[in-house]
């Protein structure tokens, strides 16, 4: 017998893996994940927006929160919720006058920086303390990044950003269809989530195991009283009545010699 410390171990479940660009908070989605299935880890990991897609061709993510638009050739998107852009400037600037919006028409003639250029939104913000030039960024961003020496409002008339959730086409499976459910708000109970739809597998094939035993048990009592019931048919009739002792002649038979009736006794 094996020894139990020596028992091979049963392979880990494949884990998850999930990228998200900055400014998205996957916060909520994995705490679900960890609920649901508990036993299959997950592992979420920020990347630079310049990799959101990389990520997921090179293998390093099965699915990525990306920040549209994104060059979707051999990719699934599904586009989740906008963002307001926001104008990031130096805190002694006059936007810090505005208590909400700030119209793009006030300040158009300042000197905008590309985050791309640089180096991305948290060193953008460096350069844009420094007092070399304005920002627009999309609201999670400057959240992320914001400083004691900078302030932030919300800018009309420019365009919104919006996030979405990415992952290869040709790569889909229940994990990650799992994970796509609990994104898009499906609840624990749901029939469209693979988890779910695996229980009632098992469930209905349990039953049927059930049902298969059931009628297997009822077969073979029918086939019980079957042959009881012949043994009792082999045991009644003319052979019955000589195994208990009457027939033909035989006291308690219920028959008289034929031509004879009681004898008298002698006067």
């Amino acid at each position: 017998m094996q020894d139990a410390d020596h028992e091979p171990k049963s392979p880990a479940p494949p884990g998850l893996k999930v990228g998200y660009v900055p400014g998205v908070t996957p916060g909520k989605w994995t705490r679900r994940w960890s609920e649901r299935l508990p036993d299959v880890p997950l592992t979420a990991f920020q990347c630079a927006q310049e990799e959101q897609t990389a990520i997921l061709r090179d293998g390093r993510a099965d699915l990525s929160f990306v920040r549209l638009p994104v060059d979707r050739e051999g990719l699934s998107v599904i586009p989740l919720y906008a963002e307001l852009p926001v104008v990031v400037a130096p805190k002694e600037h006059e936007i810090a006058l505005y208590d909400d919006e700030v119209p793009y028409q006030e300040i158009a003639g300042e000197n905008f920086l590309d985050p791309v250029e640089m180096g991305g939104a948290k060193t953008g913000i460096e350069v844009v303390a420094s007092g070399a030039g304005l920002m627009i960024l999309p609201m999670s961003v400057a959240r992320l990044y914001n400083r004691k020496d900078v302030v932030y409002r919300t800018v009309t008339d420019q365009p919104e950003t919006q996030i979405g959730l990415a992952w290869l086409a040709d790569r889909t499976d229940d994990a990650i269809e799992e994970f796509i459910g609990i994104v898009r708000g499906r609840t624990a109970r749901s029939s469209r989530q693979p988890s779910v739809q695996e229980q009632q597998g098992n469930t209905k094939g349990k039953k049927a195991a059930q049902n298969d035993g059931g009628a297997s048990g009822a077969a073979k009592g029918a086939n019980a009283g079957k042959g009881s019931g012949s043994r009792r048919e082999r045991t009644s009739g003319p052979a019955a009545g000589k195994q208990s002792g009457q027939g033909k002649g035989r006291p308690g038979g219920g028959r008289t010699p034929k031509g004879r009736g009681p004898r008298r006794g002698r006067r």
